[in-house]
């Protein structure tokens, strides 16, 4: 007989989740979406918001506006705490949802590699918090900067470091090195940011290590072109307050240290109770259910799971919005008796191609064996970036704030925002202290 009331419970709001939701249809089954914000962020443009290129609202969306045409569909604001598997049921700060079917899709958080303690002086970039905190330092430096007289605190203050050679790194290294070598320069008038020192540091021994080795060359070469100090194999030993020693020894003073090195799995993956990798990815089985637990899916950056080829799926946002398809498609199956085949199909990834940006018009790509340096990686990469966006206001918006920035190299987002109160018993403060 078929279940005609089906709880599907999906923990996450972002691409994984958003594409099960626009995919699975069912009569017999409503959906409840959970999710600890209230709106849907496009995370491959964070860095824009960080370094003043885009306002929030450009990348981020209300999930309720999103799927408010979808029927049978409930969205809550809310966090998971604990998954009960056996007893089908997960509690959050606020409610408790039984559900049929689960779909996690949590993504990943910010890995410091065993050293929590630097997240407070080296902040990633996940939400847009993160973002708006790291365009409000980044501004504020190089306005304190401008009435500093000590030399050096004032080169300390124009040195932005970013820790991470990967897409995410390079393309805020790239970010940083525009906004301050092209953009501040025109507004100071007693310092030069044309002059200020933006470094990205790398363990290994290249930048985009995931890319064949003439890309990598390739992005090197134009970050260096940006005024970009890139700096290889050159591991992080401590980061403090202002200041960064590398395993070499060398200590390098930097007011903003930027961290882009390192993700792992949602913690909720580890309390489980199922295997993971070191990561804490879930290590789910072809299908992407769970092992002993054929109603709970796991998708997106917190699967750890082996292609055909031997290679790991990536954790990215078209990885995310397959698995996510292909979930919808066999719990719709288990819904229909007589229609759902066992064994169930295993989860192919069809890969699309990678890029990167490097700044303004710059970039590299790689898709299948056509490789692409420079002004077309950079369209090609804005062109795919606007397809995933969420929603057809996000389009325009984002297109017409780079069509603006590209021609005029004048940036509409380099507010200082959030600035705690002063404090009054201590009126001499400096403001951000």
């Amino acid at each position: 007989m078929r279940n005609l009331h089906a709880k599907i419970l999906v923990l996450g709001g972002g691409f994984g989740g958003l594409s099960f939701c626009r995919h699975f249809s069912h009569p017999g089954a409503e959906i409840t979406v959970v999710d600890r914000t209230n709106h849907h962020l496009f995370q491959p443009l964070l860095y824009q918001v960080a370094m003043a290129g885009l306002s929030a609202p450009d990348i981020a969306q209300p999930i309720r506006s999103i799927l408010a045409h979808k029927p049978g569909l409930t969205v809550i604001m809310d966090e998971a705490v604990a998954v009960d598997l056996p007893a089908r049921q997960v509690n959050c700060h606020k409610n408790t949802f039984p559900f049929d079917y689960l779909v996690l899709a949590l993504g990943g958080v910010t890995s410091y590699f065993g050293h929590p303690e630097w997240e407070t002086f080296a902040p990633g970039l996940k939400t847009i918090d993160d973002a708006l905190r790291i365009r409000r330092n980044v501004l504020l430096a190089f306005e304190q900067a401008e009435t500093e007289v000590d030399p050096r605190r004032l080169s300390s203050l124009m040195t932005i470091v970013v820790i991470g050679g990967g897409p995410t790194g390079v393309e805020l290294a790239g970010a940083c090195a525009e906004l301050a070598h092209r953009v501040l320069c025109k507004d100071f008038d007693h310092i030069d940011p044309s002059r200020a020192r933006i470094i990205l540091i790398e363990a290994s021994d290249r930048i985009l290590s995931h890319l064949p080795p003439d890309l990598s060359d390739s992005a090197r070469a134009q970050l260096e072109g940006l005024g970009v100090l890139v700096r290889i194999k050159s591991p992080v030993r401590s980061i403090t307050h202002g200041r960064i020693e590398l395993a070499s020894g060398e200590v390098i003073e930097a007011e903003n240290i930027l961290w882009a090195a390192g993700i792992m799995a949602h913690p909720l993956t580890r309390k489980l109770g199922v295997e993971t990798d070191r990561v804490g990815r879930l290590k789910v089985l072809p299908d992407l259910s769970l092992p002993g637990y054929p109603q709970v899916f796991a998708i997106g950056d917190m699967v750890s799971l082996q292609q055909e080829n031997g290679k790991p799926v990536p954790g990215v946002a078209p990885a995310a919005m397959q698995m996510a398809r292909h979930v919808a498609r066999l719990i719709s199956d288990d819904l229909d008796l007589g229609r759902g085949r066992s064994p169930r199909p295993p989860f192919r990834y069809v890969d699309k191609g990678t890029l990167a940006t490097i700044g303004r018009s710059k970039g590299v790509a790689l898709f299948g064996k056509i490789k692409l340096h420079g002004y077309l990686a950079w369209i090609g990469w804005l062109l795919i970036h606007l397809l995933f966006l969420i929603g057809f206001r996000n389009r325009v918006s984002v297109l017409v704030s780079w069509t603006y920035s590209y021609l005029t190299y004048r940036l509409g987002a380099r507010l200082i925002t959030g600035m705690p109160a002063p404090d009054p018993g201590n009126p001499s403060a400096k403001p951000g202290s």
